[in-house]
């Protein structure tokens, strides 16, 4: 049985190719009955997200499960396989489950060390054990990929620093506030970046939200989305008064809190900390404000230079990830490899068990009469013996592996030598 992994993501393919591969969620089980229909395929699973499509799988020949899927990709997507045939990578035995749990661990994300990932790989085997198409091989792969993932989190930084602008913004709040609970918050303007760091806020307990916005209907529309309260432009100096926290993104060519509103505002807060985050450009918050005590601004510049920065920090978190994915890999390997002994084991333990019951009957024949726990001792006696007899020999047959890759002459002798065939 070979592991294969065929697949294509954003370092590979264009998002046009990407989207006319991808599956949606519930078309996925039954594409899958469908996959392990063809006799190259014994188990299967499918990860389909905006990045990557990949289809994992087991079967008797890895070339000939690498044909398979490629035409069930072709077939399922009604294209032709050229068309998308130069985008793919293909991926066997060790080197599959390396890339596995390097996708399950985030190692191979757009962002390394997001979390999102490992999510979308558990809906995956989900989907794929409702579908009842995986088995023995890649249930113990996918629990292995889980458990790596947990225990890269755990013992690297690797999801650590903040990478995305907004959350590098409210990780300089949580540096100046130390606790963003209850911390009330001013949006000026609109913006994707804006919203999301005032998404952050609220996630972090932030309490009271304002929205500022020229144009009255979308400061509303807006507030009603934090469920939080609009204000009127002419309004800022007022509020600036009572927030702790002004995050400014709108598309003014001139600022538009400038340092005489602040300075105003400070006097007005008894110099109580307020933090700006401009993330505008041009900029809307005059970095002038800077100088005044207790006012914290950053712009753009400054928070794509802290991303910049963590996301070096995440990168060399990654290397010592890095290291446990490849001992993770050599463990499954072992394990992988055992599989070739366990029916010459069996086999060897149904034969020695059947001498040793045939043996007991016959040597039990000639005696009177023994009671039911004279039986069951003989029995356990007889049991022990045979365990023990053969207990270095299944230990030999295990460990064959390392022996310079002799395990399949080991097995071959052990059959002939016990005339298992």
């Amino acid at each position: 049985m070979d592991i294969v992994l065929v697949g294509l993501n954003h370092k590979t393919a264009p998002v046009h190719i990407r989207e006319c591969l991808a599956f949606p969620g519930e078309e996925i089980p039954k594409a899958l009955v469908r996959l392990v229909q063809n006799l190259a395929i014994s188990e299967a699973l499918m990860l389909s997200t905006c990045n990557r499509v990949e289809v994992l799988a087991a079967g008797p020949c890895a070339s000939d499960a690498t044909g398979a899927i490629k035409e069930f990709l072709a077939r399922e997507k009604s294209l032709k396989l050229k068309d998308f045939e130069d985008s793919l990578y293909v991926c066997e035995s060790d080197e599959a489950c390396r890339h596995l749990f390097r996708v399950t661990s985030s190692l191979d994300s757009m962002i390394v060390g997001e979390p999102q990932i490992l999510g979308q790989v558990k809906e995956s085997y989900r989907q794929a054990t409702l579908a009842k198409t995986t088995g023995v091989i890649l249930n113990k792969l996918m629990h292995r990929g889980f458990s790596v993932a947990k225990r890269i989190r755990k013992e690297t930084g690797i999801g650590d620093h903040a990478v995305s602008v907004s959350y590098a913004a409210v990780e300089l709040a949580k540096k100046i506030f130390d606790d963003l609970l209850g911390r009330k918050v001013l949006l000026v303007g609109a913006g994707e970046m804006a919203e999301l760091a005032v998404e952050h806020l609220i996630n972090h307990r932030a309490k009271d939200i304002f929205v500022a916005n020229r144009t009255f209907e979308r400061a509303v529309a807006l507030a009603r989305r934090f469920s939080g309260t609009p204000v009127q432009f002419s309004e800022i100096g007022r509020v600036l008064t009572t927030v702790d926290i002004v995050i400014s993104s709108t598309g003014s060519p001139d600022i538009v809190i400038n340092k005489e509103m602040a300075k105003a505002a400070m006097k007005a807060r008894k110099n109580r900390p307020l933090f700006f985050i401009d993330i505008a450009v041009p900029r809307d918050v005059d970095p002038q404000i800077n100088r005044l005590e207790n006012a914290y601004v950053y712009d753009i510049d400054d928070l794509s230079g802290i991303v910049e920065k963590n996301l070096s920090e995440r990168m060399k978190e990654a290397a010592r990830a890095e290291g446990i994915v490849d001992e993770a890999v050599l463990t499954y390997r072992e394990w992988f490899s055992s599989l070739d002994v366990v029916p010459t084991i069996k086999a060897l333990k149904d034969k020695m068990d059947a001498i040793r019951l045939a043996e007991t009957k016959k040597s039990l024949a000639g005696l009177k009469e023994l009671s039911e726990e004279q039986l069951a001792a003989i029995d356990r006696l007889t049991e022990s013996i045979v365990n023990k007899a053969l207990h270095d020999p299944i230990q030999f047959l295990k460990g064959s592996g390392h022996r310079e890759g002799k395990k399949r002459d080991y097995i071959g002798i052990t059959r002939d030598m016990f005339k298992l065939d």
